[in-house]
């Protein structure tokens, strides 16, 4: 069969790549053809676009690049019309496979969507476009099923693939000779794999740095970025910047930094304490704080529904209350205990490995009905 695949960011090209991993198990002739990025691009097929030049994160930052992306739409549909699959995977990144959603549904194309838009956060009402012009929904947070069963809607609960890609991976032994670290305990720095994030979380990160010489303070570099952009905010620090590395670095991390988003989840799951941080445009954070419903922004509290991990928003993401809060979960710390503790309990709420799995086998029954 022919799939064709929509991630508009890092995270949705990880699910995308073990998803295209798991459908090609089950469908030896299956066809890609994706907007995504270097994790999908090695599972083979065509990939039309990279998420590097799609991700705009914030209202003010959309409403800048809105010829941009309109431009994206425009030719992810005409590919989409041009190509025909046989079923169209929508992976996240609601703004815009939303709209692209829509477009394949009046042409009579079977839209599957990995990965619900978190329409329980603000504008709830979007389930009824969801209904409209979604066929198959797949959910991997156990608290969504119910929400959209509260709207009238069933929508499949195929459990998270992150526990697929963390159960997959295999760590580096050699890790901290491959990187020329020492034998300093670490605290992994996670600023995000947008522009937008890593300019306005990294600098705070390398200022907290400073302050604890004892510790070797490692740096998780997005696919999307170089060397030398990350040296404008390292100048003369004797920071370590990795690749490629993430998983390896957070097996080997003491605690962390981390902007939110997947990777607290990420981060939670592999049992490193951390201190959740995020920091946007002035007018996207008030518009937001009008809008959003929910009492947390980072995933591990919003699945465990308490405040697990502190959460450092706007004024609060500042140096000296970054450095205060990472005090409190290093060793010592009044904080990191009941953290792991919390984490625990995370894990059995999480289930099994097997998302992946789930959902292409989902996929390809529901694409033989058609």
């Amino acid at each position: 069969m022919k799939y064709y695949l929509v991630a508009g960011e890092a995270s949705g090209d990880l699910h995308g790549a073990n998803l295209m991993k798991a459908l090609k198990e089950k469908d030896p002739k299956a066809d890609f053809r994706f907007y995504g990025g270097d994790k999908m691009a090695a599972e083979g097929g065509e990939l039309v676009k990279h998420y590097a030049e799609m991700a705009f994160m914030g209202f003010i930052e959309v409403a800048l690049n809105l010829r941009t992306i309109s431009k994206n739409l425009a030719a992810c549909k005409n590919d989409i019309d041009s190509w025909r699959p046989d079923v169209l995977v929508l992976i996240d990144f609601p703004g815009f496979n939303l709209r692209i959603a829509e477009f394949a549904k009046s042409k009579g194309l079977l839209v599957c969507y990995y990965i619900s838009p978190k329409v329980w956060a603000w504008n709830q009402k979007r389930v009824l476009k969801i209904k409209r012009i979604v066929d198959h929904l797949f959910c991997i947070l156990p608290f969504e099923v119910d929400f959209y069963k509260g709207w009238g809607m069933d929508v499949d609960y195929v459990g998270n693939p992150l526990l697929d890609a963390i159960a997959e991976f295999k760590a580096d032994a050699a890790f901290r000779k491959t990187h020329k670290l020492s034998d300093k305990k670490i605290i992994a720095l996670l600023p995000g794999s947008r522009r937008q994030e890593i300019s306005r979380l990294l600098p705070d990160m390398v200022a907290v740095a400073e302050k604890w010489p004892d510790y070797e303070f490692v740096i998780a570099g997005a696919p999307s970025f170089t060397v030398e952009y990350y040296d404008q905010y390292l100048k003369d620090t004797k920071l370590t910047l990795v690749f490629d590395a993430t998983y390896d670095l957070l097996t080997n991390a003491h605690a962390a930094i981390v902007a939110s988003g997947t990777a607290t989840l990420e981060t939670a799951l592999f049992d490193v304490p951390q201190v959740v941080v995020y920091k946007g445009a002035p007018i996207s954070i008030a518009i937001a704080r009008m809008l959003v419903k929910i009492k947390f922004i980072s995933l591990v509290n919003l699945i465990m529904n308490k405040l697990v991990v502190t959460e450092l928003i706007q004024q609060d993401c500042n140096p000296q209350r970054i450095n205060s809060e990472l005090g409190l979960i290093i060793e010592g710390g009044s904080n990191r205990q009941q953290m792991l503790v919390d984490y625990q309990n995370l894990h059995e709420k999480m289930g099994k490995p097997g998302a992946s799995a789930r959902t292409a086998e989902l996929i390809i029954k529901y694409s033989s009905k058609k």
